[in-house]
């Protein structure tokens, strides 16, 4: 729990009163490889924090086919944030692309807590905005970035991933496919 409360306090800090309060919420869990922390479909009731391991947010088409979202690497936040705060059910489907170990809370007990303690919200609104930040960096990446340069900026930004997960993902985050990468790590090497 020690690394929750060091992410949390790097974002803001919160008095002692309000971490005794947050560390109440969590109760650790783990997850096994290819294990969902939500489905699609399924209403998001839960928030974690990812204390070891990678995980992979996704979304499946009707055909099948699957296209990766986001990865993410410890530590950090996951749930199904767009249903937590709508209440609508979950789209995008959350799974441990490796062993993962969590802090597990529920969300609504959770955000009560902003009200007895304003610093947990401001940790809440820094996090929205950076999350924010990324997904538009993401969305121009996606645009104004050729494949190569997808793949180099994601290197220079997540260098432990080529050696964590199957290359199959990556390509697939990089909406790109698994042949294409191939041959943009073999130009890449031979340069």
């Amino acid at each position: 729990m020690q690394a929750l409360k060091s992410y949390i306090q790097s974002i803001s800090p919160v008095s002692p009163s309000c971490w005794d309060a947050v560390s109440a919420c969590f109760t650790p869990t783990k997850l096994k490889k290819g294990e969902a922390f939500i489905a699609a479909g399924q209403s998001a009731r839960k928030l974690g924090f990812l204390e070891k391991g990678i995980m992979r947010a996704y979304y499946r088409t009707p055909d099948g086919d699957t296209y990766n979202k986001h990865f993410f690497l410890q530590p950090c936040f996951v749930g199904g944030f767009a249903s937590l705060i709508t209440g609508e059910p979950n789209q995008i489907i959350q799974e441990a692309l490796t062993s993962c170990e969590l802090w597990v809370t529920d969300y609504l007990r959770f955000v009560k807590l902003y009200d007895q303690f304003p610093e947990l919200e401001r940790v809440a609104r820094k996090l929205a905005e950076t999350f924010f930040v990324q997904k538009e960096q993401r969305e121009v990446d996606l645009v104004m970035l050729d494949a190569e340069k997808r793949y180099l900026k994601l290197q220079l930004t997540s260098p432990e991933l080529e050696q964590l997960i199957p290359q199959y993902h990556i390509a697939s985050y990089l909406g790109i496919s698994a042949t294409q990468l191939s041959r943009i790590r073999k130009k890449i090497s031979s340069q």
